[in-house]
């Protein structure tokens, strides 16, 4: 393996590996861990926090590899785990005496081996491995490899304020330059990853952040102005605002969540972003039993394993468990099940996730239609990580 070298500053090497023992030790996700380090290190310029917050994400989204090429007596040592990874890219090793025990030559050379054991080589529990196999058969392979690739930061223009070609314009005037994909009318992508929730684009609400394959599922809702519309599962609201603005704010939009400090954020994005017609409510039996019979469309982006997110969520696959993905597929039929009884005769439900697995995804709207012979199906859509964003999952069935 080709070594270069590379000039490295203790102190951001001591950075990474306090936040990754926040991750692995502390149980802190790694979103939370890195904006923890990166506020208790505020005197770091750009250049250092983008080395910190690449580097930990970098580790975690590779870290079977990291530790299984790292001599097992010294697995607990945070410093040697980032020597290993400074091997694993490809780097030599600084002469400090915290990397003195590390023989570069045999980890390189044990790196090697390990990265032709797929589950190793591409850092996934082996349970994972097993299940990703068995219901993808021989693409499992191909959307894992895809999965270890770093996400593209994809925004979304408010059409209620803007157009993605005037946001271009005006973002190249702050500097942040974009690039357009034609599938997706309303999407910039970043060329280069930098912090954009300080600019005055983003306080004024012309856009938000969201990826390309999740744009794609408010087009799908056949969404007509004036509509009654649910966001059953809005979380934070990202689909909410993309419905209102699609909806050109005609009509009524119910966004609900079980956590109301989520519906508080959405109102916040809701008000930035000038979409008047989103009214959140706490989801719970009687609010369901109320709005029965209420919606034009009822939009269902249910919990899932969040496998199709990966890239942004790396540390997802050392929290999940078998069993965890069993028990909310039980959570996911629930869902559909009953809060389906809130979509008026002939009105559309999308069923979505943010998963690859046939068993989040088909499977449970085919169990789910085989209970509700009132329901029928319309058609389906498999957005796969090869496709070059996120993975989702969207089915569109209408209530006869």
């Amino acid at each position: 393996m080709e070594s270069k070298p590379i000039k490295l500053h203790k102190t951001l090497v001591v950075a990474v590996t306090e936040t990754l023992k926040n991750i692995f030790s502390g149980g802190v996700y790694a979103d939370k861990a890195v904006e923890q380090a990166l506020k208790q290190n505020s005197r770091f310029g750009s250049r250092d926090r983008r080395f910190i917050a690449e580097n930990v994400y970098g580790m975690v989204r590779w870290w079977r590899l990291v530790n299984e090429a790292t001599e097992q007596k010294h697995r607990a040592d945070y410093f040697n785990l980032f020597g290993t990874w400074l091997l694993i890219k490809g780097e030599a090793l600084p002469d400090w005496e915290e990397f003195s025990f590390i023989n570069a030559d045999a980890v390189s050379e044990k790196i090697n081996e390990l990265k032709a054991v797929r589950k190793i080589g591409e850092s996934i529990p082996d349970w994972l491995d097993e299940m990703g196999s068995r219901e993808l058969g021989e693409r499992w392979g191909k959307e894992l490899h895809e999965l270890n690739r770093e996400a593209e930061v994809v925004l979304r223009a408010n059409t209620l304020k803007t157009t993605a070609g005037e946001l271009q314009a005006q973002l190249r005037k702050s500097g942040v330059e974009t690039r357009k994909d034609a599938a997706y009318p309303d999407a910039l992508i970043l060329l280069k990853r930098q912090h954009i929730q300080s600019l005055k684009e983003y306080e004024k609400g012309l856009f938000e952040v969201q990826d390309a394959s999740s744009q794609l599922i408010a087009p799908y809702m056949e969404l007509l102005q004036g509509m009654q519309v649910i966001d059953a599962c809005a979380g934070a609201g990202g689909k909410s605002l993309h419905i209102a603005a699609m909806m050109k704010n005609k009509g009524t939009i119910i966004s609900m969540d079980v956590e109301e400090r989520k519906l508080t954020e959405l109102q916040r994005r809701a008000d930035r972003a000038g979409a008047k017609i989103i009214k959140t409510k706490k989801v719970n039996p009687q609010v369901v039993s109320q709005l029965k019979s209420s919606a034009d469309r009822l939009l269902l982006d249910v919990p899932c394993s969040g496998l199709g997110v990966l890239r942004r969520n790396p540390d997802a696959k050392w929290k999940l468990s078998a069993g965890f993905i069993e028990e909310i597929k039980r959570t996911q039929q629930e869902i559909i099940s009953n809060y389906s009884q809130m979509l008026r005769p002939g009105g559309i439900m999308v069923y979505a996730t943010c998963s690859i697995l046939p068993g989040e995804n088909n499977e449970q709207v085919k169990l789910f239609l085989e209970n509700n012979k009132s329901f029928e199906f319309m058609e389906e859509r498999n957005i796969m990580p090869s496709e070059g964003y996120d993975g989702f999952y969207m089915a569109k069935l209408r209530y006869r």
